[in-house]
């Protein structure tokens, strides 16, 4: 989802005055140039997966078959992923992700939920499934399945639009550091939907996760200092962090970047 304001750049043949866009994103799972932190296993599962590192799939898979839930998971991933000799398979994925998930794996909860969501090759989509399953993650504290509930109450997907509720649950995400969701809540602070408008919290949430390294805070950090929304207009600054934003593969930054170019260029024609 794009967030385009119209600023006025001065200078161009249009009687002086051209229109450019500065574009904000939502920071959503499959963006292009998504956070790292969105695919990041928590604590937990990373350090009992260490525990299977240099098994064979065959033998994580007899551990998966008499209940290792650790196992399970690592198997599932291995058949989404086609690692470890494992074929690719999407159903046998899902199949072992649920297994865990029914002994409340938060990991195996959150990736089934991103597969009957999407609708994986050979497993239906079903909505309601997922919402179920990201809301038992999130309640317990897993920070991705918070902000996939955040995204589903801010778009009705599964669920009624609560914009409220939308923020509460990018609220409790972003205060643990996960970046998308503090995107996401910046974002919302712009617009004042589900919340007040508060450009200055906005600029605070976006520079936050631009620090942690995020492609989408980092564009929508420039643009608010291209609009000087929450801080002092800095189009110098604005001009950085956009490029900051495409070398690491986001192309609407390199859109805004260009923008700004062409603006400049304009403002020199004109001055000769």
């Amino acid at each position: 989802m794009l967030i385009c304001f119209v600023s006025k750049i001065f200078g161009s043949a249009l009687k002086g005055v051209v229109f450019g866009v500065a574009c904000l994103a939502l920071n959503i799972t499959n963006a292009a140039a998504q956070s790292t932190q969105q695919n990041q296993l928590d604590a937990p599962t990373s350090a009992a997966l260490v525990a299977l590192e240099g098994l064979s799939f065959i033998k994580k898979l007899k551990l998966a078959k008499v209940g290792d839930d650790v196992a399970q998971f690592s198997v599932a991933m291995d058949y989404e992923e086609g690692l470890n000799a494992a074929r690719k398979d999407a159903v046998q994925a899902a199949r072992w992700y649920r297994e865990a998930a029914l002994q409340g794996n938060m990991e195996a909860q959150y990736r089934l939920a991103k597969m009957v969501s999407g609708g994986a090759l050979d497993v239906p989509q079903d909505m309601n499934a997922a919402v179920k399953l990201f809301q038992s993650a999130a309640e317990r504290g897993h920070l991705q399945s918070m902000n996939e509930m955040g995204l589903h109450l801010q778009q009705g997907l599964g669920m009624p639009i609560d914009l409220v509720a939308a923020v509460k649950w990018y609220e409790k995400a972003a205060s643990k550091n996960f970046a998308p969701a503090q995107v996401n809540l910046g974002l919302l602070y712009v617009k004042g939907e589900g919340a007040a408008q508060n450009h200055a919290e906005a600029f605070k949430l976006f520079e936050r996760a631009a620090a942690s390294g995020d492609a989408w805070a980092m564009n929508n950090l420039g643009s608010m200092y291209e609009m000087g929304w929450g801080t002092t207009k800095d189009v110098e600054k604005a001009k950085a962090l956009y490029g900051q934003s495409m070398n690491k593969g986001n192309k609407m930054a390199e859109l805004n970047l260009r923008r700004l170019a062409d603006g400049a260029a304009a403002n020199t024609g004109t001055a000769q």
